[in-house]
């Protein structure tokens, strides 16, 4: 069975728009193929904790020489890691806070960021070992950042296609509601990106 994982990082339940987009995105995969599985990943209702020392012993420990606390400090990891493994595609929403993707966000990412396991460095360079996945990334933003002058201060989208192509993960489309906080364009913004999104 082909499975969505659906990565919420918005805290705004069901007023967010990124959620509102993705569960967009959602719904018209599920039109096309209604077996699909979709499990969701709620980074705001069951955050990752930020990397500290024991997160990092762990990760440098070889598996047979793990301690208790290596066990408990990698095993948000361990799971996170499982779970898009398992995944066929992924549906992440990222709203644009002060330029950047939410902490909630980034703590998942320093999570599944593993050397040796979700990439290698090889004399090439690096690899990314996360391979066969579909990605949408569900982009909200105030302002607009995908045209004109705002351009060089999206630190979203840039970000997430380079880590996500670096683990392995390149089969990306990007779908944005933009300019939610511009009169005139805020009403319609989000109906304007469902109306317009190629699934």
């Amino acid at each position: 069975m082909t499975t969505i994982l659906n990565i919420i990082s918005s805290p705004r339940g069901e007023a967010s728009i990124s959620n509102k987009l993705s569960n967009a995105i959602i719904d018209k995969l599920l039109e096309r193929d209604p077996s699909l599985i979709v499990k969701v990943k709620d980074l705001t209702k069951s955050p990752f904790p930020h990397l500290e020392e024991s997160h990092l012993n762990a990760f440098f420990t070889p598996v047979e020489k793990h301690t208790e606390i290596d066990k408990i400090a990698i095993k948000h990891s361990d799971e996170a890691i499982k779970e898009l493994m398992n995944a066929d595609i992924i549906v992440l929403g990222a709203p644009m806070y002060n330029f950047g993707i939410p902490s909630t966000l980034k703590a998942w990412i320093d999570h599944i960021a593993r050397a040796g396991i979700t990439f290698k460095y090889t004399p090439d360079g690096p690899q990314g070992l996360v391979k066969g996945k579909k990605i949408y990334l569900a982009v909200a933003t105030g302002g607009i950042y995908s045209s004109g002058q705002s351009i060089p201060y999206d630190f979203v989208v840039p970000y997430l296609k380079t880590f996500l192509g670096f683990i392995g993960i390149t089969d990306i489309s990007v779908i944005r509601a933009e300019g939610l906080a511009i009169p005139d364009i805020q009403e319609q913004a989000l109906k304007n990106a469902i109306d317009n999104m190629i699934v």
